[in-house]
């Protein structure tokens, strides 16, 4: 089991977690990865590879529901909004002492600020998707979705 990461670490992640380039296929080498793993594990878990405005490998494994498909889009919205990580979102409003669903602005039905979901960031800059993982405590979702970035470094 893993350790929640620093705000440090989580921050050294999207610094050091980028992409030269992204394709479709890459998104579908992202999900496969995730989904090879989690079968060996036997994790109950959902995935979810989002670019270019779109969905491009979602995947629902045994023991998860309809539920965690709703915290995957939950975690990426935030993700998208914020442009970090989703576990990072959580860790700062958490040390603020006010998670994501007390905010008045915030639609608690549109986003999460529970780890799983990381930007697919590239090294000139800017974020073009996420890869999400729902079904785990938060900060192994964020390890599973970040392992699987890796593969394709």
């Amino acid at each position: 089991m893993s350790a929640i990461p620093s705000l440090e670490t989580l921050l050294q992640q999207e610094q050091t977690i980028r992409l030269i380039q992204f394709s479709f296929d890459d998104a579908w080498r992202i999900g496969e990865a995730i989904r090879r793993r989690a079968v060996e594990e036997k994790a109950p878990i959902a995935i979810e590879v989002y670019a270019f405005g779109q969905v491009l490998f979602t995947c629902a494994l045994s023991g998860s529901s309809a539920e965690n498909l709703e915290w995957i889009a939950r975690k990426r919205n935030t993700t998208l909004r914020n442009g970090h990580a989703s576990l990072y979102t959580g860790e700062v409003n958490q040390a603020a002492g006010i998670r994501m669903e007390a905010m008045n602005y915030m639609d608690p039905q549109r986003y999460t600020d529970h780890g799983g979901s990381f930007p697919l960031l590239l090294s000139g800059g800017g974020i073009i998707g996420a890869v999400t993982v729902s079904g785990l405590p938060s900060h192994e979702d964020h390890a599973l979705a970040i392992w699987g970035i890796q593969q394709i470094l």
